[in-house]
């Protein structure tokens, strides 16, 4: 590697020819960078005792051999982005200077010397007349841009805007071309040039973007897969599949989507959950494990992003699988995702149909929304879909899924009908995360002729104002107060209209019978045509019995939109784990030091922490310890004469134990199951402790929700 400074039309003008790898990625800078090179650059050309503005480093390789008769272009491994925008800017200048008649200034500065010096090679035919060739998406804009011809019909969107950017603020500045002249001839730039033979450019790239501040990980994936092969494989790759993968994203959604697919991928391939940071370490990780060629490994990614865009990007053709995955996007459970994709796979291979993977995405935003309404902690959901597909039977694939949901232990679980109806009629539901959701779903569970929500407002129909009208407060009754904030914002007392100007606060009788439109036409809710209000126009009263009533009706109908897997008794017998073998078991009593004396003391504080833990914790005594379990064991205790010794399932090298108390009993085989080892002699010792077990049950948790 070879590293001197440059100035930068200095380096473009010797340079020959700049080439964009197929593997890097898209043209990417902003308006925001690009007015940010711009103010630099207009400070440097103004100010003179600015010598030079340094712009970052270009890093290249020579493609092959240069000769006397012909010099090879160049290879840019880093710096496209500075590359591209200085030469944008060049030549909007030099268009300003066609446009506007500017002849020469400051002697090297003019319409033709700028095109001849820095955009092309004046003497070259084809694509070596162009200093710089990009890569697919945004190759022809450019040309297009510098050999004044129409714009391709798929344009890059950044190329175009930016180099209209650079017209305009040339334009606004046209008093100071001189300025600009001269700070576009302070621009310094860092030449780095790679020797094939003893550099590896891969390497290199990774360890200049290590940060993960330049480029997504999705990029350095690309890189990754594609910079280590014969160019006309990767030519054949990229075109067969990474573009069209690229064009199924779109432009903006690209960068936006592309890094969050891949965690997806690689969650639906390993049943791994990478951490959001460590995306491009996990993939390699994985990469490198296959047995198959480069091709197949890309030819899959292709095909999961197509089924990626078609559940999170609302590019699915089938309308009823398309509605469903629109309504999954509403309540945001991209954690589920890799589960869909691995679904969505099996349906493309016709292990599914149509209307069963719709089963399915049902199922999963049931659960989703039960849970929700339930308030049951989400932390476990990304765990609980990184593996939900390795349980199923895919030859009963849609009655295995329902087994699925239905096993759940108790924090995973999928709430049933009774606790369901119950919360969903007490919660408030004006303020949850997805009001527009879930009264849309009501409204139009069952209808061919939908309703769309969006023309709607939401309707309290005991108002929210804290000064009551007398006819209000008089059907309400004495304690009219202490109802309107019990039953406001709940599922009895919402519904849609689209006349909340009309209704106002007015008393539920005129709300029901008497409101009319500007038209005369009666709009109360006895004539409105909506689901939800049907039966309104049948109260007498609005207080606390109808708004209870009406919670009750509604609540039904909701279980019905959402609901719960329903298999027959004796297959679903068939799913369930079987039943212990009958046998010896075990009790407190089996374990001499926890019969009495200090240590049963200590064991009934621990132990009463330890199921305070969560409802699902569960106990049992073994020959040799006691285990505590979610779905497996998270902590064991092998009761001793004067401690308790415990193991803490989970590695070593995860646990957080600022006092350094914990012991590594990696592969020692002492019985418990874990790496680590906790001895606690006194109950002055069971704060500390139980922090240290409760990291190994919120990892079996399933940890924070992070997606």
């Amino acid at each position: 590697m070879k590293a001197t400074e440059a100035n930068l039309l200095k380096f473009l003008k010797k340079s020959p020819q700049f080439v964009i790898p197929i593997y890097q990625r898209n043209y990417s800078w902003t308006e925001e960078q690009c007015r940010q090179l711009w103010t630099d650059l207009l400070r440097a050309g103004r100010l003179e005792k600015v010598t030079a503005h340094f712009i970052g480093s270009i890093v290249y390789v020579e493609r092959g051999l240069s000769n006397v008769i012909q010099q090879e272009a160049l290879l840019v491994i880093d710096g496209q982005q500075r590359l591209t925008t200085s030469t944008l800017l060049v030549a909007a200048l030099a268009k300003h200077f066609e446009m506007k008649g500017v002849g020469e200034l400051l002697e090297t500065f003019s319409a033709k010397k700028l095109r001849n010096y820095y955009l092309l090679n004046p003497d070259e035919e084809g694509e070596r007349h162009f200093k710089l060739l990009l890569s697919e998406t945004d190759k022809e804009t450019l040309l297009a841009i510098l050999q004044g011809s129409p714009m391709p019909a798929e344009r890059s969107t950044r190329i175009n805007e930016n180099y209209a950017l650079f017209q305009q603020l040339i334009g606004q500045h046209e008093n100071e071309l001189g300025a600009i002249c001269q700070g576009l001839a302070k621009l310094v730039i860092v030449d780095v040039s790679l020797d094939r033979s003893q550099d590896n450019p891969q390497l290199i790239f990774e360890s200049m973007n290590s940060t993960g501040l330049e480029l997504s990980q999705a990029d350095l994936i690309r890189n990754f897969i594609l910079m280590g092969l014969e160019p006309k494989l990767q030519g054949d790759l990229y075109k067969s599949y990474w573009r069209p993968m690229e064009k199924g994203f779109g432009q903006a959604a690209y960068a936006i989507h592309f890094d969050a697919f891949m965690r997806h991928y690689l969650t639906a391939k390993t049943g791994e959950i990478p951490n959001v940071r460590d995306v491009y370490t996990a993939f390699k990780a994985y990469a490198r494990s296959l047995k198959g060629d480069t091709r197949d490994l890309v030819a899959d990614i292709h095909s999961y992003a197509t089924y990626y865009c078609a559940i999170a990007l609302g590019s699915e053709p089938d309308s009823s699988l398309k509605q469903a995955f629109h309504d999954l996007r509403e309540l945001k459970v991209e954690v589920s995702y890799p589960f869909l994709l691995d679904a969505y796979n099996d349906f493309k291979h016709d292990r599914l149909t149509a209307a069963e993977l719709v089963q399915i995405v049902r199922l999963v935003e049931s659960y989703v929304f039960r849970r929700a309404i339930c308030a049951i902690p989400t932390n476990s959901l990304n765990k609980t879909f990184a593996g939900l597909s390795r349980t199923l039977k895919k030859d009963r694939y849609l009655e295995s899924v329902k087994a699925a949901f239905l096993l759940l232990p108790s924090y995973r679980r999928f709430p049933n009908d009774e606790e369901f109806q119950r919360d969903i009629k007490l919660r408030d539901l004006y303020n949850f995360r997805s009001r527009s959701y879930w009264l849309r779903r009501l409204e139009n569970h069952g209808k061919k002729e939908r309703v769309d929500v969006e023309n709607y407002t939401i309707e309290h129909i005991l108002p929210q104002s804290e000064s009551l009208s007398k006819e209000w407060q008089a059907e309400l009754g004495p304690e009219w107060q202490h109802l309107q904030q019990r039953w406001l914002h709940t599922l009895g007392n919402l519904t849609l209209t689209g006349y909340n100007s009309e209704y106002r606060d007015f008393p539920f009788a005129y709300k029901r019978d008497q409101v009319i439109d500007k038209d005369g036409n009666q709009i109360g809710f006895a004539h409105s045509p909506l689901k939800l209000n049907l039966g309104l126009g049948k109260v007498s009263t609005w207080n606390e019995d109808a708004i209870k009533a009406r919670a009750d009706r509604l609540a039904l109908e909701a279980a019905k939109v959402w609901s719960v897997p329903q298999l027959p008794p004796d297959v679903f017998d068939a799913y369930r784990p079987a039943a212990v073998k009958a046998g010896q078991q075990y009790s407190i009593d089996d374990h001499p030091f926890l019969v009495s004396g200090p240590m049963r003391e200590l064991f009934d504080l621990f132990r009463e922490a330890v199921v305070a833990l969560d409802p699902c914790v569960s106990e049992e005594f073994l020959k040799l310890y006691v285990a505590y379990k979610a779905e497996t064991n998270f902590v064991d205790v092998v009761p001793q004469a004067k401690r308790l010794r415990l193991a803490i399932n989970m590695p070593f090298h995860e646990i957080d134990d600022p006092n350094g108390i914990c012991l590594d009993v990696t592969n020692l085989g002492r019985w418990g199951n874990g790496d680590v080892e906790v001895r606690l002699p006194t109950k002055e010792d069971l704060p500390y402790v139980m922090g240290l077990v409760r990291q190994s049950f919120d990892r079996q948790m399933g940890g924070p929700q992070d997606a």
